[in-house]
């Protein structure tokens, strides 16, 4: 077919022509099968491996006492975070 490249370099590319129509073949039918299912609702039984929520009263070193300064400070930080 080209007379620069060898026989075994046509039968390569030929081969990488064909896996590429092959995959684009399959992607597309990929994309164009999921286009028009509707996604299944995952129950909250399906997901075991999400721990519950902890209540508010949590392990005693999730929590730390601020002195007042630091509740002041903190306040003031979050005053200075813009609401959009």
């Amino acid at each position: 077919m080209f007379p620069s490249i060898s026989l075994a370099q046509e039968i390569g590319l030929a081969v990488l022509l064909v896996a590429a129509l092959v995959w684009v073949a399959g992607l597309g039918h990929m994309l164009w099968g999921s286009r028009f299912r509707q996604p299944e609702p995952v129950a909250a039984e399906a997901l075991p491996m999400i721990p519950a929520q902890r209540s508010s009263a949590g392990h005693p070193m999730e929590s730390v006492q601020l002195t007042e300064a630091e509740e002041q400070a903190f306040a003031g930080l979050i005053r200075t975070i813009p609401l959009h």
